[in-house]
């Protein structure tokens, strides 16, 4: 490297005050055009330490923009918070300039990479020459020093695309520039919904669809762009086909919070110092992954960049803020990168993980007419020759074309609200909300479509996660889509049924009355028949007693007051949620022993233990009770013994079987045999005594009649 030394003829700052914007300060390093300086050399070529105007970044220009720098600019600056000086540091020289030569930014002229230097006052600058021999040095080298701050609240920021509605651009604060959200792009880059079937093609184009959602970022508003120094109109190409990853090389020794103020500065070397129209870049990203609009014209726009020479066509371009020869970028700024390419590719049906071929405008590696395969996410140095995007981001474009292109991923109902789930259906009574669930993270996203029994119903946008639908009657398919930036899609999908009709009960509940003790209440049995096109998810007893009856059953086995009139109500509920009740009431009455028309022989007990403390008892065969009775049902109310004989039972005169009373166990109030009928009548039971060798007595305790 050449050593700093004394200027010849210096020429001191000259303050060029660029409308009410930043500022510019220029100091010449060569004062003969075309000379020569070595490290042999007398008087090195250079800038001397000086103090100058407030500044943040500089650059190094020369008067051919076409012209190469052989050797590098080397520069030290003095910080203005502790007057430190830095240590030395190369301006970045890597390639020819990167506008094209027929686009409103013809560059004016040469330049090395701006480096951000921070709040600076000072500056020292040599020239070394890269392999010790001598060089010509370019006509008008000079140093460019920009203070992207100077009057910065004044700049015009008239006909700058405007955040979303209800979201205020970034705050003049620039120590931390906050995201947000820039205009939505115009509906004419919104892919179509590509249905199979011809209803769901025609009921997709009548649906509006959302729009492509813009990444978050900051707009030109809000890193307070100088709309001022842009002088022509935005120049559009044909559909995005490849999207350029480039770096700053303004280096890494900056704090987020200056983001801002290093794009204002980088603008107006953009401008001002090499003489484009407007920033190069269409998109920038911090180390700390804030993304913020670069060029004008509409971030969902193919606007015509100045960045990738020989390729601006059909192209976009991301810069990652920094250097990235030695260090990879975060995970979070590699994720942005994704996102912006696979909004930009996946708006025209491009993969990002795909290839492609264009045609060279001419370029330092290719000429002008050469077809070049590309990735559709590509460095910088796959078009020229230069280190940019650095060396070891270049190595994680593959890791970012894998994310950009990964699709949805983990697409799954969360509930169904509205509905119930039984085994791998949904019931619903007609109104029902999907809501679902996926890893991938909403930037990523473009929307998700609702699609019922193969027509498309609903199209939300990437941050929603529910759509309400009305089904009508019967069975369907809901799917809901998931589509990917990049336009990969998944999708996953429900059966529903949708009911809004209760279950029917084919008839009203029945009360019957059965064998068993009557000790405590007189047992019965209650029947029911109910159905459901979808099936029941419950069926319960409400009254007299709330008792869970079960799905499948249509009897239970219980037990009523006697003289006492009780009400029976089940209740059905089918899987959608629709429900209905029945009911029926019955009294059930004891009519005693003595009621009865007797024949034979009969005498009386008295035990607390029959009913009514009273019971008849018989031993000679032939003895009878008769009842004449009214109602729906009858039991015999008997006591049992060892010892207990049969009776024969005739109902209506007509002979019905026989009745052993015999029991292992002495037992009172026993019904023993039971008759039911389906409607309230009159009738005749009548119960004669068998005479059962060894055993023919038969204690008769009463009779339960159910009305």
């Amino acid at each position: 490297m050449v050593a700093a030394g004394p200027v010849a003829q210096a020429r001191p700052a000259v303050p060029d005050r660029i409308g009410a914007g930043p500022q510019l300060q220029t100091i010449e390093l060569s004062s003969a055009p075309g000379t020569a300086r070595t490290e042999a050399a007398t008087g090195a070529l250079g800038v001397a330490p000086r103090a100058t105007r407030p500044f943040s970044l500089v650059g190094a220009t020369w008067t051919d923009p076409h012209a190469p720098l052989d050797g590098a600019v080397e520069v030290r600056t003095r910080s203005t918070a502790d007057r430190r000086w830095s240590a030395w540091r190369a301006l970045d020289s890597d390639g020819p300039d990167a506008a094209e030569t027929d686009s409103a930014d013809r560059p004016a002229r040469g330049s090395t990479d701006p480096l951000w230097a921070g709040p600076s006052d000072g500056v020292e600058a040599r020239l070394a020459s890269a392999d010790g021999r001598t060089h010509p040095v370019p006509a008008g080298l000079r140093l460019d020093l920009i203070n992207p701050d100077e009057d910065a609240a004044a700049i015009r920021t008239d006909g700058v695309e405007r955040p979303t509605a209800g979201e205020a651009p970034v705050t003049a604060d620039e120590r931390s520039p906050e995201p947000t959200q820039a205009a939505e792009p115009r509906g004419a880059d919104r892919p179509e919904v590509g249905e199979a079937a011809t209803t769901q093609r025609a009921a997709a184009a009548t649906m509006v669809l959302p729009r492509r959602p813009v990444p978050r970022l900051v707009t030109r508003a809000g890193w307070r762009a100088n709309e001022a120094i842009v002088k022509h109109a935005p120049e559009y190409t044909g559909a995005v086909q490849v999207v350029f990853v480039h770096h700053t090389a303004t280096g890494n020794n900056y704090a987020c919070g200056q983001s801002a103020s290093i794009i204002r500065g980088i603008e107006l070397y953009h401008v001002r110092s090499k003489g484009w129209n407007d920033i190069g870049y269409n998109f920038l990203v911090d180390k700390c992954g804030t993304l913020f609009e670069g060029r004008a014209g509409g971030v969902d726009k193919p606007v015509l960049g100045a960045h990738t020479l020989g390729f601006n066509s059909n192209a976009a371009a991301i810069a990652v803020i920094g250097d990235y020869t030695g260090r990879g970028a975060p995970a979070r700024v590699r994720s942005v990168i994704a996102q912006v390419a696979a909004y930009k590719l996946g708006a025209y049906g491009n993969n990002p993980a795909g290839r492609v071929v264009l045609t060279s405008n001419g370029s330092d590696r290719y000429r002008a007419g050469t077809r070049v395969a590309l990735n559709r996410i590509s460095g910088h140095r796959d078009t020229g020759r230069t280190a940019c995007p650095g060396t070891a981001l270049y190595g994680q474009l593959g890791g970012i074309r894998a994310l950009a292109s990964a699709g949805p991923a983990g697409l799954g109902f969360l509930r169904m609200t509205g509905a119930t789930r039984f085994g791998n259906s949904y019931f619903t009574r007609g109104a029902v909300s999907p809501l679902w669930t996926l890893r991938t993270a909403s930037g990523m996203l473009y929307r998700f479509d609702v699609i019922v029994d193969g027509t498309l119903v609903a199209s939300t946008p990437n941050t929603h996660r529910t759509a309400p639908l009305h089904l009508a009657a019967g069975w369907h398919t809901v799917t809901v889509r998931a589509v990917h930036l990049s336009g990969r899609t998944a999708i996953v999908t429900a059966r529903i049924f949708s009911d809004a009709t209760a279950p029917v009960f084919g008839s009203a509940p029945e009360v019957a009355l059965r064998r068993g003790s009557l000790k405590a209440a007189v047992p019965m049995r209650l029947s029911w028949a109910v159905t459901d096109n979808g099936g029941l998810r419950s069926v319960a007893l409400t009254r007299p007693a709330a008792t869970q009856l079960g799905t499948a059953p249509r009897t239970w086995p219980g037990f009523a007051a006697a003289g006492t009139a009780t009400t029976w109500t089940v209740r059905a509920i089918d899987r959608a949620g629709n429900a209905t009740g029945a009911s029926v009431t019955r009294t059930p009455m004891v009519i005693a022993e003595a009621a009865a028309l007797r024949t034979g022989s009969w005498r009386s007990l008295t035990n607390p233990a029959y009913l009514g403390g009273r019971a008849m008892i018989s031993v000679a065969a032939g003895g009878a009770m008769t009842y004449s009775i009214t109602g729906r049902g009858a039991q015999l109310a008997v006591s049992q013994t060892r010892g207990s004989g049969r009776l024969r039972v005739y109902v209506d005169g007509r002979y019905a079987g026989i009745v052993d009373l015999r029991s292992a166990a002495t037992v009172h109030r026993m019904a023993v045999w039971a008759v039911n009928w389906p409607s309230a009548g009159s009738h005749t039971l009548r119960f004669v005594l068998e005479g059962t060798r060894g055993r023919p007595g038969v204690i008769m305790d009463g009779l339960v009649v159910l009305r």
